[in-house]
């Protein structure tokens, strides 16, 4: 044990004194051009109405509207006080919504950020949500960590249909895009390795659950051509491949929980996620690992792709932007080649929760 009076240094091993130090030094670089908040970072949602914006749901309870280029925030969403960890936007747009550590779902005015209605029904945190418009109703599909999947009809605030196929937490939530409106074919992922679909207006499983990976699974995106990507606590990305019933035809192996995917179809990349800090860039072909863009000092924990970039956040409190450009993308590689980058003169971002919410936060992250 290292002794020492300082009072962050009470009751921590060399090991974490060390650790702690590390991520406090590299806490320090510049890389991704990060956008600095004040607290985690849980949550990321492309912004449709411009490639200029991102939304992220941060632990403290807040929605921002972030422009990209100079990291103002345009627009701040109000309200929860505990951590929102999912977002999603109504299919006009002028919706945006918020799963929370409350139970509930928040939902706000995009252009006024004025709150709107709050949705009821989770016995757990509210883990995912996504917006649907099926059958000429606009719906608000959420998953907890009640195992439930909840629908709601938008406009009134009514739950229409419950399902309980999951045994454990649902992680995601997914609508098939080549499923005809008509069946609302929905894809959800959970803790208990599941990745089930349910018919919304069928009230039930229309299938056999999926079972590609080992543990927890954390996001789905659809690529397009229709195959299902997937990621992992048993530190895996996988595509199943729709046309030879979801069977897995690549498996993209990390030292460590995989916790978001996206397809950048013009450059041939995936780009992953992981617990281990890093976004890792691959060839959609072989599988091969191409790049890795080492920036954030905690868990990375969402991305999204806005034209060229990819966008990432992570529980260090930083928006960090990657260019998938090909000469941009080489002039990563080649600067990699020639070792770390020089650290900048910026400070770490501190933690706004509590011990407790600390704790409930990993449980939060780690369930598998």
């Amino acid at each position: 044990m290292t002794t020492s009076t300082h009072r962050d240094h009470f009751f921590q091993t060399s090991a974490s004194l060390e650790e702690q130090e590390r991520k406090d030094a590299k806490s320090q670089n510049s890389n991704g051009n990060p956008i600095r908040l004040q607290s985690k970072i849980l949550a990321i949602h492309a912004d449709p109405s411009s490639q200029k914006c991102v939304y992220v749901a941060q632990s403290s309870g807040v929605v921002r509207r972030v422009v990209l280029e100079t990291g103002e925030t345009a627009q701040l969403y109000k309200g929860p006080t505990a951590p929102l960890t999912s977002l999603c936007l109504s299919a006009d747009g002028k919706l945006l919504f918020a799963g929370c550590w409350d139970k509930t779902v928040w939902s706000w005015d995009v252009a006024s950020g004025q709150q709107r209605q709050k949705y009821e029904g989770h016995a757990d945190f509210v883990r995912a949500v996504m917006c649907a418009r099926l059958k000429g109703s606009d719906l608000l599909i959420t998953g907890g960590a009640d195992a439930q999947v909840l629908v709601f009809d938008i406009a009134s605030g009514q739950r229409i249909e419950t399902f309980k196929g999951h045994s454990r937490g649902v992680q995601d939530l997914i609508l098939d895009p080549e499923v005809d409106e008509s069946e609302a074919l929905v894809f959800s992922a959970g803790s208990d390795r599941e990745i089930r679909q349910f018919k919304i207006f069928d009230g039930g499983d229309s299938a056999e659950p999926l079972l590609p990976h080992e543990t927890s699974v954390y996001k789905l995106f659809f690529d397009q051509d229709g195959d299902l990507w997937t990621v992992s606590a048993d530190k895996t990305a996988k595509c199943l491949v729709r046309a030879d019933g979801w069977k897995p035809n690549l498996t993209l192996e990390h030292p460590d929980f995989v916790r978001d995917i996206a397809v950048f179809e013009a450059g041939g990349w995936v780009i992953t996620a992981c617990r281990d800090e890093e976004v890792r860039v691959w060839q959609r072909s072989t599988g091969e690992l191409h790049h890795v863009f080492s920036g954030h000092f905690e868990e990375v924990t969402g991305l999204v792709l806005v034209g060229s970039t990819v966008v990432s956040v992570g529980i260090d409190g930083t928006i960090r932007q990657w260019s998938l450009r090909a000469d941009h993308l080489q002039e990563a590689v080649d600067l990699a080649k020639k070792g770390p980058s020089v650290a900048e003169d910026e400070p770490a971002t501190e933690s706004m929760l509590t011990e407790e919410e600390e704790r409930e936060l990993a449980e939060l992250m780690g369930d598998d």
